[in-house]
Formats: C-alpha cells, sequence, structure tokens
C-alpha cells in the first residue's frame, strides 16, 4: 500500500539546484512513486498540495524550513529513501565542489581561503542577496548578483556603495558575463577578442557574444549589469562603470553597449557619457527605434546581428563614416555661438533637428519635434533656430521658397547680422519646378553676409546642403562651385551637413549637456586581468561551472544568519558595518 513519509529540517538551506537535483535522485530510486524537495514557502506548498504530497505533518512549516516528502509502493521503501538524503547531497555536493575538502562557513572565511580571488558570486533568495552582497562589499570584492526579487531600494543602495568603493555591482537579476574569458552564470564559450561588452540584457549579451564569435571575431570581457540599470532610479551606475572600464582596458578596441529599453533620461546621460569616450560605442537599445545610424563615436543598430557584424566592422577599418573634425574656433569672436537654420524642404528641417537633439541641448522651432520648443515668434530667430519657410504661414500670397529665394535671403541678412549668430545652415534643392538657377541668387547673398560680419569683426560660417543629381537642369557642379565661391561649405548628405554644423556649434558651446547618471570610483584595471578566481555564495552548479574552466572558486556552505530572523540579520549586519 502506497506510504508517505515527510521531514523537516529547520533552518538548513540548500540552493534551488541542489533540492531539484535531490528531489529528482529520489524518484529515480527504487519503489519510489514521487518525491518533493523544496523550501516551506506558500507557494511549495501549493505545488506540494497539487501533486498529492501536502501532508498535515508540512502544512505547519516555514518558509525557511526544508520540506522532504517521499512517497513509495509501501512504507519500508519510503524510510529507506529519506534514509539516503543526506548521502544524496553529499555525492551532489562533491561533485560541484570538486576537490574542496572543507566549505567555509562565511564570505569572510573564505576570503582567508582564497585572498586573491576579486569576485563574489551570489545567488541565495532574494531576501538575503543584498545582505550577502554587502559583505562581498565590505570586504572589497566586486559582485555578480544573480539572485532576483531584491527590492530597488536594495538595489541602489548595493550601487551606491559600489561606486564609492570603485566595485562592480553586475546585477541584481544579473544572468551572464565574461571577464577575461571566464563565463560567469549562464554564459557561452566564446572565443577572445578585441570587442568588449556591457549589456543589461543577459540574453542580449548572449546572443550578441555568440554572433560574434560565429562571425569570426571574440571578446575580451562582457559585463551584465542587471535589467533595472537603465531605469530613471538606478540610473545607469553600473553600466557607466563598465563602459569607463572597458574603454581603459588595453585591449578592447570597440565597446558594445545593449539594453532593454531605457530610462530616456537615462538613456540621454549615458549616450551623452559615451560620446566622451576614446572608442567607438555600438548601441542596441532593444525596441527603441533611434532615428541616427550614428554620432560621433556612437553606432546606433536596432537588430543582434547588425549590432555584432558593425562591432567586428568597426575593430577591422576602425571607423565607418565621418568622425569628428577640429575646428578653428579661434576665429569666431567670443560671444557667436548660435546656429540658424532656413530650410525650403520641411522634411529636410525635419531630419535636422533629429539629429541636432544629439549635439545640442534645446533647438527652437516653427516645426519642432516637443511642443516646449516651438519657436515663439516664427519671424524671429532665437538662440539655436531651425525654420521651415515651407510652412504654409510662409507661403500666403507667395511663391514656395523652392522657387523664391527672397523670404529667405532677408532671413539670411537679419540671422547674419546677429553678433551670436556662429553657423547659417540652408539646404538647396535642384530639379525641374525648383528655381532655375538658386546659386545666382544665394551665392550673392551668402559672400555678402560674410563680408559684412566680416567687417564687424565676425566670422561667419555658412553651411549649405545641395540636393540634386549632375543630371537636374541647374547645373549641380556649377551650382556647387559658385557656392564654394561665396565661401560657403557644400555638402551632398543632408546627415553630414547637419552634423557638421551641430558638431561645431556644439564646440563652441563647450559642449554643455549635462550629465547626470552619477559619480564613481573607477575600477581597478587589474579586475580584468590575471588570474581569475571568485568565491560563490549560493548555487553550487556555479562553483562546478568556475572549477571546470580551471579558475580558482571557493564555495560557500551558506545558510541564512540568526535562523533568517529579518531583525536579527539586520542588527549583525549594523555591528559589521
Amino acid at each position: 500500500m502506497p506510504s508517505i513519509k515527510t521531514e523537516i529540517r529547520s533552518g538548513a538551506y540548500y540552493d534551488s539546484v541542489v533540492l531539484m537535483q535531490l528531489q529528482r535522485s529520489l524518484a529515480d530510486l527504487p519503489q519510489v512513486i514521487d518525491a518533493g524537495v523544496v523550501m516551506g514557502t506558500k507557494a511549495n506548498k501549493n505545488l506540494l498540495d497539487q501533486t498529492g504530497l501536502l501532508v498535515n505533518e508540512i502544512k505547519g512549516a516555514k518558509a525557511d524550513d526544508l520540506v522532504i516528502v517521499v512517497k513509495a509502493e509501501n512504507e519500508k521503501a519510503a524510510q529507506k529513501a529519506l534514509g539516503q538524503v543526506d548521502e544524496l547531497i553529499a555525492a551532489r555536493r562533491s561533485r560541484d565542489t570538486g576537490d574542496q575538502d572543507f566549505l567555509p562557513k562565511s564570505l569572510e572565511s573564505a576570503v582567508k581561503m582564497l585572498p586573491e580571488a576579486h569576485w563574489v558570486l551570489v545567488s541565495v533568495p532574494g531576501r538575503y542577496a543584498a545582505g550577502v552582497s554587502r559583505e562581498a562589499l565590505r570586504l572589497g570584492k566586486h559582485v555578480f548578483l544573480y539572485s532576483d526579487n531584491v527590492s530597488l531600494e536594495e538595489e541602489i543602495d548595493l550601487k551606491g556603495k559600489g561606486a564609492e568603493k570603485g566595485l562592480l555591482v553586475m546585477g541584481p537579476d544579473c544572468g551572464t558575463a565574461i571577464i577575461n574569458g571566464i563565463g560567469l552564470g549562464f554564459a557561452n564559450q566564446v572565443r577572445r577578442g578585441p570587442i568588449g561588452m556591457v549589456a543589461a540584457s543577459g540574453t542580449g549579451l548572449q546572443q550578441v557574444s555568440v554572433r560574434i564569435h560565429q562571425l569570426g571575431s571574440g571578446l575580451t570581457h562582457a559585463l551584465g549589469t542587471g535589467g533595472r540599470d537603465l531605469s530613471s532610479q538606478v540610473g545607469g551606475i553600473t553600466a557607466r562603470m563598465g563602459l569607463d572600464l572597458l574603454d581603459r582596458d588595453p585591449d578592447t578596441k570597440v565597446i558594445v553597449l545593449v539594453s532593454k529599453p531605457p530610462d530616456k533620461e537615462t538613456a540621454i546621460n549615458l549616450l551623452t557619457y559615451a560620446r566622451g569616450l576614446k572608442k567607438p560605442v555600438v548601441v542596441n537599445f532593444i525596441g527603441h527605434a533611434v532615428p541616427l545610424q550614428w554620432i560621433d563615436n556612437i553606432y546606433f543598430r536596432t537588430t543582434f546581428e547588425d549590432t555584432a557584424a558593425t562591432a567586428i566592422r568597426l575593430a577591422t577599418e576602425g571607423v565607418l563614416y565621418s568622425q569628428k573634425q577640429d575646428f578653428a574656433l579661434d576665429q569666431f569672436k567670443p560671444g557667436q555661438k548660435y546656429l540658424r537654420g532656413l530650410f525650403s524642404g520641411g522634411t529636410l528641417a525635419y531630419e535636422a533637428l533629429l539629429i541636432l537633439e544629439f549635439y545640442l541641448p534645446c533647438v527652437l522651432s516653427n516645426v519642432p519635434i516637443n511642443k516646449e520648443n516651438r519657436l515663439e515668434n516664427s519671424l524671429v530667430s532665437e538662440k539655436h533656430t531651425i525654420v521651415d519657410l515651407g510652412e504654409d504661414e510662409f507661403t500666403v500670397g507667395r511663391l514656395h521658397p523652392m522657387m523664391d529665394h527672397e523670404l529667405r535671403i532677408k532671413r539670411l541678412e537679419v540671422d547674419a547680422a546677429d553678433p551670436e549668430t556662429a553657423l547659417i545652415l540652408m539646404d538647396i534643392v535642384l530639379g525641374h519646378g525648383s528655381h532655375p538657377d538658386p546659386a545666382q541668387e544665394l551665392a550673392p547673398a551668402i559672400k555678402a553676409a560674410r563680408d559684412k560680419a566680416k567687417k564687424e569683426g565676425r566670422y561667419l560660417e555658412v553651411v549649405t546642403i545641395l540636393s540634386g543629381t549632375d543630371a537636374d537642369p541647374q547645373g549641380m557642379a556649377s551650382q556647387e562651385e559658385r557656392l564654394l565661391e561665396a565661401g560657403a561649405k557644400v555638402f551632398h548628405s543632408s546627415d553630414e551637413g547637419v552634423r557638421y554644423a551641430g558638431r561645431l556649434v556644439r564646440d563652441l558651446e563647450g559642449d554643455k549637456i549635462q550629465v547626470s547618471a552619477g559619480s564613481f570610483t573607477t575600477v581597478d584595471l587589474g579586475t580584468l586581468t590575471g588570474d581569475f578566481a571568485a568565491i560563490n555564495v549560493g548555487l553550487e552548479s556555479f562553483t562546478e561551472s568556475l572549477i571546470s574552466q580551471e579558475v580558482g572558486a571557493v564555495q560557500v556552505d551558506w545558510k541564512p544568519a540568526a535562523g533568517g530572523d529579518a531583525d536579527l540579520m539586520a542588527l549583525l549586519e549594523k555591528m559589521k558595518g
């Protein structure tokens, strides 16, 4: 007759992998029908109830009690199975911890056993994970925090403490990382190479890294941050520390930044910070379409495939597009700092606004992207301004500015005379139906405006975007020649022309975009180099993985302090400082 036998062990803690393996081992024993090995939480009791294993003895078990239940064909078989529990646990632990005969009971003891370890891997239940991580930081160790169910407040506190000490806190809920070729958590075996990664997405990190490997390249390091790192509350602090570390790493030539959809302000701050790095950065904010391909040293991609391929190309070719230019800023008079855009093409004006968002803090317009940036009076430029002269307000009773340049020439004269104007940006659209010879009218106006500014001791940059083909009736080559003779810069690509203008004016302003992602102490580069060693607190399979990669590892025989009593644990932590 089937018999159910149970055992409850108070204060006994084993990680979830050990419990799963123990449950399977018990279920495989002769004459055993079913088995359950769980911690005594309400959810686990419900699972036992669904499988018919929740007997009365178990109902009173506490969340920190280990519950073992065996259903066998008879009472003798059930009792025999329970008697093998310790033997099965010992066998499993021996496989996971290798030759480690002694399992230290505390993190502090483990550090004494393996003082060269820079890292502590934490995968204990979420309600205890922050305390273990704080202890690791107190001992001067970087933290790979695999545990989930850690509160946002705890994450902010841990990352703040880590930032003060120059210690990385990767997580919580950080599933994967690669340090100097050693995989942590759920990591793929990826060859060494010139590309480094920072990722707030575990599977995103894995997919990009394996594609880099499959396409023939490799990684220096891949640093996980945890999925909430780029939230508004956390502010991207681990991502920023990771970017800084990889930027200083001599073996990393290209950096890849991958994230689940980030908070907008945090993303802008992080991108602003990344623009100050020496190395190219390939960015994939999953699900966020960025209206640019690149800006300065940053390359935006929307798929993992393109992200991996772009990183490899950059590592091989260095750059993919025209990069920063050195401007002769001393020719401008103090106080000259504003850009004035006079457009005949509405879509070109809109594209200019999109691009300039990444260079200038605010551009006013009569066709703004954000309503708060609407120009108060379309007839009067203020600060940085882009005006679409083809809007209805300008075309009542007059021809479109592609055919009639009178209004634009008058606006050019006014804006050029403003002592704060540094650069005039204009599009010139050729083709059938447009003005038969735009340069005939615009080139003299440009030259006159620049000459007037020169007499007043100012330098005026005029940037033109010449949109047309060599087959257009206006003659593109002759149009360009006369614009150049007038002193204008001529670009055929609107993207390149606007970027040139944005970079120049940004440099005149001193790049005043403020970064508010938080300050931090730089991480010692030695973290990434030399022999890797780590201490593991939690899932013993992580120790097994480290040992299989032939690195130093110590498994802590961890159990909740003070029997899991939250108040006593807090008191003990406070006493440790």
